[in-house]
């Protein structure tokens, strides 16, 4: 599902039109992005939380010429499932099967 189809769909669902829909979409992506940029936490009940997670620097190895490469410590944003939405997706797809 791309970003359109979720409009198209949310549109459909609401009555919005797919103008109003995207700026709605787009102001809550760019609340989650200024919120992880700040080092904050964004729970989404039912959903999951989005959080930023803190990747220490190591060397690595480049796979094609086995040269070490030293990798800065970084951050980076990640999402944890709520167990309500774990739940119903294994419940929607086990029945399919």
């Amino acid at each position: 599902m791309t970003k359109a189809d979720i409009i198209d769909e949310v549109a459909t669902a609401t009555g919005l039109t797919k103008v109003e829909t995207e700026a709605v979409l787009e102001g809550v992506i760019q609340s989650v992005i200024t919120s992880l940029s700040n080092g904050e936490r964004v729970d989404i009940r039912g959903f999951g939380s989005f959080i930023v997670k803190k990747r220490s620097a190591r060397d690595a190895h480049n796979p094609a010429t086995r040269e070490v490469v030293k990798l800065k410590e970084r951050f980076v944003p990640s999402f944890k499932v709520s167990k309500l939405l774990k739940d119903r997706v294994n419940k929607a797809l086990l029945r399919g099967f």
